[in-house]
């Protein structure tokens, strides 16, 4: 049993269930949140410009670093963090200040077990492709080929749900993307996209549930929208765009995407410069920054397919409990990320000019293991302070 450093309590592996908040907790973390909010709004404004931020060049290993001496961080802090990252199952860790790599770090073996993680090695994303997946959506309503408003049998046709025509038709892209559909997820595959399995349970919009199968269809939505499938899409669209490796393979069934961590952490880069990369601006609309907002008022800490830190509360998967606090109190509150079952991590801090890459497996079978992250920056918020 591993005991959780801000609860005062027990978790065992693969609970899914955050018990026994004390109210002085609750107190700490509110305070906590201001502080954290006021730092955040005096740092925002020393935010990089896109002009201001290295681009590694497209089709190529070359990659400026920058020195733990030059940014100041405590060297002794980081190897006590890279010492313990590897006890935790992870393959890869990486860190961008301003685009540059501060570190660059491979334990273990790959994921086909032939030979060691190196720089070149390809790991799975989880469900923090979900991230990668809403920027595409976004893009495409750029282009024009959709809106978040539209209705989805508008490109899955009738009967894509178990629904009635009524219910049917009351849901949304934009459900989709937050997570609010309504659809029952309480079934025996709640990966199962088929009609039959998506079933009736609350209005859309007025219930958040974390939902393979609804996120899953959106890949079928875009390749209607768009005339193309979804690998050609996300290659023209930006992974050919930023020199990003990678590939959408049908695992069970979802839709799973494949990479290197410096990939994953171009796309990093990518978010961070708000869709410019090195003077091509790829993405411009609305859409990009209320990604990055609450994207509904049942879970705060919710955005289009994205995490966000430094609200006031928080839902975690399989759990209609609200919980006070910021989703990873130790990390600063402009911090958004991808998230993957097993620890895979893809958080952009804005106000610090950081991207950090986290792959590997991880000790439990949360679908999105955030007390992993919590402990990662309990140790990494010393590094950097």
């Amino acid at each position: 049993m591993k005991k959780l450093s801000v609860f005062n309590t027990y978790q065992k592996p693969g609970e899914s269930e955050v018990k026994y908040w004390h109210f002085s907790l609750g107190l700490k973390m509110t305070c906590l949140l201001g502080l954290c909010l006021f730092l955040y709004s005096c740092a925002e404004a020393q935010k990089p410009t896109a002009a201001e931020l290295y681009f590694p060049p497209n089709e190529s290993v070359e990659w400026e670093q920058v020195s733990l001496q030059d940014l100041d961080w405590d060297e002794t802090k980081l190897e006590e963090l890279l010492a313990w990252l590897p006890s935790q199952g992870t393959r890869a860790f990486m860190i961008l200040k301003d685009g540059k790599i501060v570190v660059e770090e491979y334990w273990g073996e790959k994921l086909t077990g032939l030979g060691e993680m190196d720089q070149d090695a390809f790991w799975y994303w989880a469900s923090a492709g979900k991230t990668l997946t809403a920027v595409l959506l976004g893009i495409a309503e750029e282009h024009k080929l959709l809106k978040r408003k539209d209705r989805t049998q508008d490109y899955l046709g009738k009967g894509w749900t178990s629904l009635s025509e009524e219910q049917e038709r009351e849901i949304r892209l934009e459900h989709h993307l937050s997570m609010t559909t309504g659809l029952n997820d309480a079934v025996a595959d709640p990966d199962d996209t088929s009609a039959e399995a998506l079933t009736f349970l609350a209005e859309p919009g007025s219930r958040w549930a974390y939902h393979n199968a609804p996120y899953t269809l959106l890949e079928k939505v875009l390749e209607e929208a768009s005339g193309e499938t979804f690998q050609e899409f996300f290659r023209a669209s930006v992974g050919n765009k930023i020199g990003m490796k990678g590939f959408w393979q049908q695992t069970g069934n979802n839709n799973v995407f494949y990479s290197d961590a410096r990939s994953m952490a171009r796309f990093g880069l990518l978010l961070h410069a708000d869709g410019n990369w090195n003077g091509d601006q790829i993405w411009s609309n609305k859409f990009f920054q209320e990604m990055r907002e609450t994207s509904q008022d049942l879970n705060p800490s919710y955005g289009y397919l994205t995490w966000l830190n430094g609200k006031s509360s928080f839902m975690i998967p399989q759990s209609q409990r609200l919980f006070p606090g910021m989703l990873i109190p130790s990390a600063p509150a402009d911090m958004y990320q991808a998230m993957g079952k097993n620890g895979q991590f893809l958080m952009v801090v804005p106000s610090e000019g950081l991207v950090i890459v986290r792959m590997g497996g991880a000790g439990d079978n949360a679908l999105v293991p955030f007390l992993l992250i919590r402990d990662i920056w309990d140790r990494l918020a010393a590094v950097i302070e």
